[in-house]
């Protein structure tokens, strides 16, 4: 109990400090998001007109994903030095997996048939991709979307480890001065922020779900 009165007497005394560290972390979260969504969908999108190499890609961030994230943010140290720079490339990698097989596979799932249809009344190729392919995967690249935000924020937790801002300053310091209320205060805070971004990104998610059911729906009235 003293535990838990210590870390809320920590969040009263210590707002300004928590309150700029949570704003840091929003901001490296939200940039390596942004990243890793332009860059996760393009690839995705790219794998699916390009399917020889679409076992290479996934292979690569398949592999890159079995590295412990301490390990990858070491390396890049020595190659971009410490503070923010080396943790946005950090999430960024680790990021783009979940985006690009949901994409990949949101977009090899649409019906053929619904393909077949759309090239029959005479859609491009861009047309169809933007018209619907991705309108009709746009759930399962929702769900690929928030698993990557979630494990974005959680890591970035661990960002200050090489000189970046950042809740997980909160959590470093706790840990190297034995002040366990800190780090937990941090931690909480990280745990908190994935959990309502989740819980906002779900609702977009069965939004998308019930557009797209609607839209299939529809279409197999028409034919």
């Amino acid at each position: 109990m003293d535990f838990i009165l210590g870390i809320f007497k920590l969040y009263i005394e210590r707002f300004s400090f928590f309150f700029e560290l949570l704003i840091q972390h929003i901001m490296l979260s939200a940039i390596a998001i942004l990243f890793t969504t332009i860059i996760g969908i393009t690839l995705g999108i790219y794998i699916t007109r390009n399917k020889k190499i679409a076992s290479i890609v996934l292979g690569v961030n398949n592999f890159i994903y079995t590295i412990p994230s301490i390990a990858l943010f070491g390396f890049l140290v020595a190659i971009s030095g410490i503070g923010n720079t080396s943790a946005l490339i950090a999430l960024t990698v680790y990021g783009v997996l979940p985006i690009i097989r949901n994409t990949y596979v949101g977009i090899n799932e649409v019906d053929s048939q619904v393909i077949e249809s759309a090239v029959a009344m005479g859609s491009t190729d861009r047309q169809l991709l933007f018209k619907v392919q991705l309108p009709l995967a746009l759930p399962v690249i929702i769900a690929g979307f928030r698993i990557m935000v979630v494990m974005t924020i959680a890591l970035a937790g661990i960002a200050s480890f090489i000189g970046a801002g950042g809740l997980g300053v909160a959590i470093w310091r706790g840990i190297t001065t034995n002040f366990p209320e800190m780090t937990a205060a941090g931690s909480i805070l990280v745990a908190l922020l994935a959990v309502i971004v989740d819980y906002f990104l779900g609702l977009v998610e069965k939004k998308a779900k019930s557009k797209a059911i609607g839209t299939r729906k529809k279409g197999d009235t028409k034919k």
